[in-house]
């Protein structure tokens, strides 16, 4: 797992001798937590379509892992959302055992814990093409990830997926 630092703090003098603080965004924080945000297919392949019938929508999908070496986490009540508000709540039981993951889908389809599949029943996108922050929530409100992209400084092959954890 990359480590990332914490969240640094500028400190900067102003013409009047007063000081400017700015922090940086909250993805540099590391979370304790076993599910994190493996990686983000942010731009699905094609041309964006998010019509319910032909669109393209389910191509565009969240991974969330269980890096636990030891427990089963059910996703029921986390929350995934974006910095504009766009959110989803997991409101059924879907069991990750240890280091096993989830595919959080745009679209409709059927869920499938075999299958490793949760679709978020919506046809509109969710991830901003040029740029997003990603936050995943535990059921009772702490953060358990957060990372922020650009599409020119993250995706360094620019095939629309990026990974934030191996």
């Amino acid at each position: 797992m990359r480590n990332h630092p914490v969240i640094a703090v500028t400190v900067a003098a102003v013409t009047t001798g007063a000081l400017a603080v700015a922090a940086v965004p909250a993805q540099a924080a590391e979370y304790h937590s076993a599910l994190k945000i493996r990686g983000v297919q942010y731009d699905a392949p094609g041309r964006d379509s998010n019509s319910c019938a032909t669109g393209n929508t389910d191509e565009e999908y969240l991974t969330i892992k269980n890096y636990s070496s030891s427990a089963t986490v059910n996703l029921r009540n986390y929350l995934v959302k974006d910095a504009t508000g766009n959110r989803f709540l997991f409101t059924a039981n879907h069991y990750l055992q240890p280091g096993d993951h989830v595919k959080l889908r745009g679209g409709n389809g059927t869920d499938s814990d075999s299958g490793n599949v949760v679709h978020r029943d919506n046809c509109n996108f969710m991830w901003n093409n040029p740029g997003d922050t990603i936050y995943l929530y535990k059921p009772a409100g702490g953060r358990s990830d957060v990372h922020a992209y650009t599409k020119s400084g993250s995706d360094s092959d620019g095939n629309g997926y990026i990974r934030f954890h191996n």
